[in-house]
């Protein structure tokens, strides 16, 4: 005879037992840990090579650009693509632009334009990846267990950005090619460990084919029909460009003080905690939290915050606001992306979070952009002001906006981790 316990275990499956996500998870901590070293080192070695800010700027607005031009014509074609093989090609391919630059390094013919190139191709397949795992992350677990493997997802996320500046930072003081041959190696790792899902993760209802310039406006149209995911979208699309921004001001501001690479990698590292910290909250959190309080709340949470970046020029101390700022974050991406898994057709959810992905994180190409030319203008100070003008318009505008402050709530989910 079965105890209740037993029966009670087996009714609520845990989301660590399920060998495809575990697969998925674990190859994608490594990948985003050899990133956020690579991402750490990036604009050091600009810095170094060039002393330039708006040189920084630029390959860092190479690399976000894809988030702008690609995302709408790949979702129709993760719709459209087998998902694994979109899995795979996008981590030997990234790992293969990473391997270039050491190799450039060694033969002295490292340039600007060459760094733009590998940050341009990084960001491709970080979209056809992201929206291949998102449009398979319904195919691998439950819907009862969604909001905690989003949440998982994020944690994984913000635990490699805790940890990756660090290393970045260190490993970079001891040799500039070693950040980016470490990441080459993990996206190897990743790519191996994606042999292991063996689901199906396509889905199963065919829709009528369409042409792609059709499809890819498919999603924009969705969204628009449904004003809380369009509310959403556009308050999140105002805060990537703030936190994308800001990421190259600290630094910045913290070489102004004399801060080292391995100082400027723990600061980042210390920013980065609390939002792992958070994503290890966010699983539990958002049961407490209506969305519209999550929504409005966290904005204006962020626009207290930010002056105060501006009033301190010690690295950690910097860090540990940006944490606080970081701890919040994941809490808002749970809310959304399980609205989104849960109210957009599995057939359709490629070409939505694409639409979703260029609107809210388009935004970042200019966000770096604008960065290395508010640096050069106005200095890392005034630079941190004028983004809190934004932030406060956008808590401004998500707490007039109709959509958000009727915002119903998301679905009950009990089952365990």
């Amino acid at each position: 005879m079965t105890s209740p316990a037993t029966q009670a275990t087996a009714a609520r499956p845990s989301l660590w037992r399920n060998r495809e996500f575990v697969a998925l998870w674990s190859g994608q901590i490594v990948s985003s840990l050899g990133a956020s070293i690579s991402g750490t080192a990036m604009p050091l070695l600009v810095l170094a090579t060039t002393g330039s800010p708006s040189d920084a700027g630029i390959v860092g607005a190479a690399g976000t650009l894809p988030f702008l031009v690609a995302n709408l014509p790949a979702g129709p074609l993760v719709d459209r693509w087998n998902r694994r093989t979109i899995l795979l090609v996008s981590e030997l391919v990234a790992g293969l632009a990473l391997a270039t630059v050491p190799i450039a390094m060694w033969l002295g013919i490292l340039t600007v334009a060459q760094l733009s190139v590998v940050a341009f191709v990084q960001g491709i397949c970080f979209v056809f990846f992201g929206l291949a795992e998102r449009a398979a992350l319904p195919k691998i677990v439950p819907a009862a267990l969604l909001p905690t493997a989003v949440a998982q997802n994020e944690a994984r996320s913000r635990g490699a950005a805790l940890a990756g500046p660090p290393l970045g930072g260190m490993l970079f003081g001891i040799g500039p090619a070693l950040p980016f041959l470490a990441d080459a190696f993990s996206y190897v790792i990743a790519a191996v460990a994606l042999l292991f899902i063996r689901l199906d993760l396509q889905n199963q209802t065919r829709t009528p084919a369409e042409p792609l310039w059709r499809a890819t406006t498919t999603g924009l149209r969705w969204i628009w029909r449904h004003p809380l995911i369009r509310a959403a979208i556009l308050l999140l699309a105002a805060s990537n460009l703030v936190f994308q921004a800001l990421i190259l001001i600290l630094v910045v501001l913290a070489q102004h003080q004399g801060a080292t690479s391995s100082t400027i990698g723990v600061m980042l590292g210390i920013y980065s905690g609390g939002g792992l910290i958070g994503a290890l909250a966010a699983s539990r959190l958002h049961r407490h939290f209506t969305p519209k309080v999550v929504i409005i709340g966290i904005n204006w949470i962020w626009a207290a915050m930010l002056p105060l970046l501006a009033l301190t020029s010690n690295p950690l101390q910097i860090g540990a606001i940006g944490a606080a700022c970081a701890f919040i974050g994941p809490l808002w991406n749970v809310v959304i992306i399980t609205y989104a898994s849960v109210l957009v057709p599995n057939e359709l959810l490629g070409r939505v979070t694409s639409a979703a992905m260029t609107l809210s994180w388009g935004v970042m190409p200019l966000a770096s952009l604008g960065a290395g030319y508010l640096l050069t203008a106005l200095g890392p100070t005034g630079s941190v002001y004028v983004l809190t003008a934004v932030m406060l318009v956008t808590a401004i505008t998500a707490t007039a906006s109709p959509a958000v402050r009727h915002a119903p709530s998301l679905p009950a989910h009990d089952e365990p981790a």
